[in-house]
């Protein structure tokens, strides 16, 4: 006589889009990381520096209000918030901006030197990869 042995197991039946849903996150964590260590020498619009949270916040929706196309980076170093804005590669382009800004923020819109994201075109990336 044999005795049943009680082994604990599951059987999973796994949706095989789980799969490609694991894939194409894999997928999009790469050009994320990709993406945050394109950096270089540039310039940035220094908009606000105030030691009130309601006034930098006020300027951060005025500056997506009237240049969505601009990136605001809303920085606290205390006891000020700074607002700057954009990530240009060359002076004139933030020149450009500046006067633009300035109508909507009379104090004073300055050009910083920062560190800046860069921006490759379609093109570069895929030759950079085909090397690769």
């Amino acid at each position: 006589m044999h005795k049943a042995v009680d082994t604990p197991s599951v059987i999973v039946h796994k949706d095989p889009r789980i799969d490609l849903l694991v894939k194409k996150q894999i997928q999009i964590n790469e050009e994320t990381s990709r993406e945050a260590r394109r950096v270089g020498k540039g310039y940035r619009l220094l908009v606000l520096n105030t030691n009130s949270r309601e006034e930098a916040a006020a300027a951060k929706t005025k500056v997506y209000t009237y240049f969505p196309e601009l990136k605001s980076y809303l920085l606290y170093q205390a006891p000020y918030f700074k607002l700057k804005v954009g990530n240009f590669k060359e002076r004139k382009e933030a020149e450009d901006y500046q006067e633009k800004l300035q109508k909507h923020f009379p104090k004073g819109v300055f050009i910083m030197n920062d560190i800046i994201e860069l921006k490759l075109d379609k093109d570069k990336e895929a030759e950079a990869v085909s090397r690769n």
